[in-house]
């Protein structure tokens, strides 16, 4: 599993904004994931991902994400009169967490998806889709879903370990919680309320 070199005309940029703002991070107990920036004609958004570390589980407060946004907006103003910035021009500060459906490019974002779902696309491989049970520095080891008939909960095969070296891509899939029918008997003993009158069609009552 290896990560592509940075594309972006801005590299030499936000890797300067990566190391002035790590450590303001870090002092929230926070891993800064990335720093990009995406420019709009004279404008350009600096987008700040934060996570949390490898061993919580969760996502990241929204009071902590405004809290932060201040702390770095205070930041990058007083940078920028130091040469932070290439130029002048103006900016937004956009500050976030992952969503759960980030790609897995990192040994960490494998440890932090530990017993989810996930889907990974191997390479010279048959792609698989199943529940993540153990991540080393080397790889991951997947308990996969065999194929069922339809509305049949998928059986669990047996446990593949993949080599980070052999996997393309990953990601989470989103787990939705299956909800019984109520039965007719849950209904038996309701009253309706003695103050809520039953809605009339006044049309037809003057027909």
């Amino acid at each position: 599993m290896s990560e592509k070199a940075s594309e972006s005309p801005f590299a030499a940029e936000e890797a300067r904004l990566h190391a002035l703002l790590e450590p303001t991070v870090t002092a929230h107990r926070l891993f800064l994931e990335g720093v990009s920036i995406k420019a709009a004609g004279a404008h350009r958004t600096l987008h700040v991902v934060v996570d949390l570390p490898e061993e919580e589980s969760g996502g990241v407060g929204l009071d902590v994400i405004a809290e932060i946004s201040r702390e770095l907006s205070d930041l990058l103003d007083n940078g920028r009169a130091a040469g932070t910035f290439a130029d002048d021009r103006p900016y937004d500060l956009e500050v976030s967490s992952p969503g759960v459906t980030r790609p897995l490019t990192r040994p960490r974002h494998w440890r932090r998806a530990l017993g989810r779902v996930v889907k990974v696309n191997v390479i010279q491989g048959e792609n698989l889709t199943g529940r993540l049970t153990d991540v080393t520095d080397d790889g991951v080891t997947i308990v996969p879903d065999r194929p069922a008939a339809k509305g049949v909960k998928p059986k669990q095969g047996d446990p593949v370990t993949l080599a980070f070296e052999k996997i393309r891509s990953g990601r989470v899939e989103v787990e939705f919680s299956h909800v019984d029918a109520v039965p007719e008997t849950a209904f038996e003993n309701f009253e309706p309320d003695a103050d809520t009158e039953p809605e009339t069609d006044t049309d037809a009552e003057e027909a």
